[in-house]
């Protein structure tokens, strides 16, 4: 809600003859919020019901986080802009304002993310992971409460709201790779709707588009979703893209960590080529695991 409220404030702005009416769709991953998203199975579980309103013409235009959107897109609709990006890093809460290595052994951390918790688990496998959903407000009020001694969250989400005051550190990307496009809004439209591409068009940023490109290639390529833990961060710097991926096991053991760089007009061929690489140097043989478990 918070994003779409600034896209809302930003197109009126632009465009003064605009109004922008706020529709609130509730998801499928809105709803089940006693189980873990991995459990859920599926992709889409936050836009699909979203993306039928965009079909039927119910709705103009939808406000995504871009780490909920699958690699691919239903036929007629397109990423229609990619505002200024948001801090991508995940960051750490801790009751006691304890780093992730000071936290006790055996000390509870809260996610529902196996991304995450493949990560934390790789740091420290003496802590015990456990399950955290819930809006962000939520997820707060248990860590204060004692339910858990820490919580990982995304940066971008608690920058939004300003709560900054709440993250006792940031989880560097050199050593705890985000979500695929975490931080990034996408704006997604009918592929025919010239026009809203239009009033778009100033709002978008091409640099947080050229990283979402490249980490989304390296998605579709490596075939995840939010059930296997998949992470991918890039930076564009000036002419050149530099993308970073892994492919993990689910208790963090094993991990499959590789980096690129190309000019940005190759963005979304460095995704595709560092996934392969991945893929080769042993990610698949992890996500072949993961998919039979699942099926089992």
């Amino acid at each position: 809600m918070k994003q779409s409220e600034n896209v809302k404030q930003a197109l009126e702005g632009l465009w003064p003859d605009v109004r922008v009416e706020l529709q609130v769709i509730k998801t499928t991953g809105d709803k089940i919020l006693d189980v873990p998203l991995a459990k859920v199975g599926g992709k889409g579980l936050f836009v699909k019901e979203i993306e039928d309103a965009l079909l039927s013409r119910t709705v103009d235009l939808a406000v995504h986080s871009m780490k909920d959107v699958p690699a691919e897109l239903p036929d007629g609709l397109v990423i229609g802009a990619v505002p200024l990006r948001e801090d991508p890093r995940d960051v750490l809460i801790a009751r006691e304002g304890k780093s992730l290595l000071e936290l006790p052994v055996g000390a509870r951390v809260g996610t529902s993310s196996l991304r995450r918790a493949a990560q934390v688990s790789r740091i420290r496998p003496d802590l015990e992971i456990q399950m955290l959903r819930g809006n962000l407000d939520t997820r707060l009020r248990k860590v204060r409460e004692g339910m858990y001694d820490a919580i990982v969250l995304a940066a971008a989400g608690l920058h939004r709201m300003g709560w900054q005051d709440a993250i006792t550190a940031y989880l560097e990307p050199e050593d705890f790779l985000p979500a695929i496009g975490q931080g990034a809004i996408g704006i997604e439209i009918r592929r025919d709707d010239e026009e809203l591409r239009g009033l778009l068009a100033p709002v978008h940023h091409p640099d947080s588009a050229v990283a979402v490109q490249a980490e989304r290639s390296l998605l579709k390529e490596l075939q995840g979703g939010c059930q296997v833990p998949i992470g991918g961060h890039a930076e564009v710097m000036g002419e050149t893209v530099e993308l970073a991926g892994l492919v993990s096991s689910v208790d963090g053991r094993e991990v499959f960590r590789r980096s690129r760089k190309a000019p940005r007009e190759q963005a979304e061929a460095l995704g595709r080529d560092l996934a392969r690489e991945i893929l080769a140097a042993g990610g698949k043989r992890i996500l072949d695991e993961i998919y039979r478990m699942e099926i089992k």
